[in-house]
């Protein structure tokens, strides 16, 4: 791919990112293809503001599982 192909490549990802990011699927695209282009689902990232002013892409922590049942042994009682 030549610089100025793979520049356009990398700002194309680089605008789906920013949707992604302000929690829009971008027009077009499903999620098999967001992920075959190796980009989050909305949801996944966000942008931060950092303490200077700049904004940063960051993905976000996964949900904290909670456990639905209690342990039960299943062992039978002799």
């Amino acid at each position: 791919m030549c610089l100025a192909c793979e520049e356009a490549d990398m700002y194309y990802k680089w605008q789906l990112i920013q949707q992604i990011a302000r929690g829009e699927m971008p027009d077009g695209h499903s999620e098999d293809d967001l992920r075959a282009l190796g980009l989050p689902l909305p949801g996944e990232i966000e942008v931060v503001e950092e303490p200077d002013g700049t904004k940063v892409v960051r993905q976000k922590a996964p949900p904290a599982k909670k456990s639905t049942a209690d342990f039960a042994c299943d062992s039978p009682t002799e």
